[in-house]
């Protein structure tokens, strides 16, 4: 919370002494118009549900085991316990596994994203400079993130302006 009114005060301050001109974005918005970036969420969505049918099938048929196993543990011997008991720690380890690589921090779906993204996020970027140095601001702050935005006036907003540069190109 310190930083967080260290940062207003510093911007704040830093406004007052010098002129600076300040200006906002929503990226999230532009993204959501960028046939590019609408075209590359479909690829991500696709590969997320493809993944999760997989992981849900893949549950499915652990459950299906496990209660066949439940019906049968009692009739079973001791050897034959364990060993079923096994396999499906087996499939469940398989199951966890399958689901950090598609999905974990550094798993598939990230890298995808990355790949997918990152070219979009890097021409957006650039509009943003663009946009800024053409209209003399030195601060652009993106409304659509966990920036410490608390207030912005409308008249500042270059989404529109960013969005129109990006189309261009």
């Amino acid at each position: 919370m310190k930083k967080l009114f260290a940062f207003l005060f510093f911007v704040v301050t830093i406004s007052a002494w010098s002129q600076t001109k300040m200006a906002y974005i929503n990226s999230q918005s532009v993204m959501e118009q960028l046939p590019e970036a609408q075209d590359a969420q479909k690829q991500l969505d696709a590969l997320t549900q493809e993944w999760q049918s997989e992981l849900t099938k893949m549950a499915a048929d652990i459950q299906k085991k496990v209660d066949e196993y439940d019906k049968r543990k009692l009739i079973m011997t001791d050897k034959r316990r364990s060993e079923v008991e096994k396999e499906l720690q087996d499939l469940d380890k398989k199951l966890v596994d399958y689901r950090n690589q598609k999905f974990g921090t550094s798993g598939e779906l990230f890298t995808k994203q990355n790949e997918l993204m990152k070219p979009i996020q890097e021409k957006i970027f650039k509009a943003v400079k663009d946009v800024a140095d053409a209209e003399g601001y030195d601060y652009v702050v993106d409304r659509s993130s966990s920036t410490l935005l608390l207030f912005a006036n409308s008249k500042h907003d270059l989404t529109q302006k960013v969005l129109e540069k990006v189309q261009q190109k």
